[in-house]
């Protein structure tokens, strides 16, 4: 399964809105365990490392962080 690049929500806002509104009474490290804790759930849900992988290389590119 390769990556999906292309707009894939049904509801792209609405989703958007509800990750920043799970974040909105929690301080600086309740909300990095959050990011955390989705991060892993959502790999555990995709299941397929080499997507998982592309995943990783592509979001930290988009930081200037290539490796």
């Amino acid at each position: 399964m390769p990556l999906q690049y292309d707009l894939n929500l049904k509801d792209p806002d609405g989703t958007y809105a509800a990750i920043i509104d799970a974040h909105g009474d929690l301080t600086d490290a309740e909300s990095a365990a959050l990011n955390a804790r989705l991060v892993l759930l959502l790999a555990n849900h995709i299941g397929d490392a080499e997507v998982l992988r592309k995943a990783i290389e592509v979001a930290r590119t988009s930081l200037g962080k290539a490796r």
